[in-house]
C-alpha cells in the first residue's frame, strides 16, 4: 500500500464515508494507474475494503459466491493498489491499480473489451483531438503487456525487458537524426512514429504514466 493512501485515510474512516446498500456492498471501479484503462468493476463489503487498505492488494465480495476473494490468488494476476477514492456521493469506490497480468477472467486485459460504437463513429475508431492516438496507443501497449499474445511484436518487448527496449529507444533515436539530417518529411514521420511507439512501451515497462510526462510539459509551459 502506498504511503498516499494510508496516510489520508484509514480503512475505518472509508468504511464510515461510504454508503453501504441494503447487503453491505459498494461497488468498485478498478482503474490501471498506468494507463487509465478501467479493468473491472466488482464489489466490496466492509471486510474486503479492510483487507484492500492493510494488505496493498484488491480483496472483494462474491456475491455469487457469499465469500471474499483475493484478486490473482488462484491466477496470479494481482492488482496492487496505488490509491483508493470514493465519489461525490460515496456510493463508489475508485481503485487505481498496477495490474499483473490480464484482469479479466477471460484471459482479456479489460473486462470492458466489448465495444459499442456511437452513432456515425466506426468501430475502433478514434475521434476528435488528434493527440487521442496516444492514449489509444498507451493503453493498446498496456493490453499486450497483459495479455502477452503470442507472435506481437510488443510482446516480444516485454519478454525480452528493460534492456532490449531501450536498445530500441536508442535505435529509433539515431533513425531520427539521420531522417532530420536527410530532410525528408516522409523518413521523418515513419522514424519519429517508431520511436514514440518505443518510448510508450518504455513507460509502461517502467509503469510511469503517460499523463506524468504531460503533466512536466505543462508544468514546464506555465513557468
Amino acid at each position: 500500500m502506498t504511503e498516499q493512501l494510508s496516510s489520508k485515510l484509514s480503512w475505518t474512516e472509508i468504511a464510515s464515508a461510504v454508503k453501504w446498500d441494503a447487503n453491505g456492498l459498494v461497488p468498485a471501479i478498478v482503474q490501471d494507474a498506468v494507463s487509465k484503462e478501467v479493468l473491472m468493476l466488482a464489489y466490496m463489503n466492509q471486510e474486503s475494503l479492510k483487507l484492500t487498505v492493510t494488505s496493498g492488494e484488491t480483496w472483494f465480495w462474491s456475491r455469487s459466491r457469499g465469500e471474499l476473494w483475493h484478486k490473482g490468488a488462484t491466477s496470479g494476476h494481482i492488482q496492487k493498489v496505488r490509491s483508493l477514492k470514493y465519489d461525490c456521493d460515496g456510493d463508489t469506490l475508485l481503485v487505481l491499480v498496477d495490474q499483473q497480468g490480464p484482469a479479466c477472467h477471460t484471459g482479456q486485459y479489460s473486462c470492458f473489451f466489448n465495444e459499442v460504437a456511437a452513432a456515425g463513429e466506426e468501430k475502433g475508431s478514434v475521434q476528435g483531438d488528434r493527440f487521442a492516438i496516444l492514449g489509444e496507443l498507451e493503453a493498446t501497449i498496456a493490453k499486450r503487456d497483459a495479455e502477452r499474445p503470442e507472435g506481437a511484436y510488443t510482446t516480444y518487448l516485454f519478454e525480452k525487458g528493460v534492456d532490449k527496449i531501450l536498445k530500441k529507444v536508442g535505435e529509433e533515436t539515431a533513425e531520427v537524426i539521420i531522417a532530420a539530417k536527410n530532410r525528408s518529411h516522409d523518413e521523418l514521420r515513419y522514424e519519429a512514429s517508431d520511436l514514440i511507439y518505443h518510448l510508450l512501451v518504455l513507460l509502461r515497462e517502467q509503469k510511469l504514466p503517460l499523463d506524468d510526462v504531460m503533466a512536466e510539459l505543462a508544468r514546464r509551459h506555465n513557468k
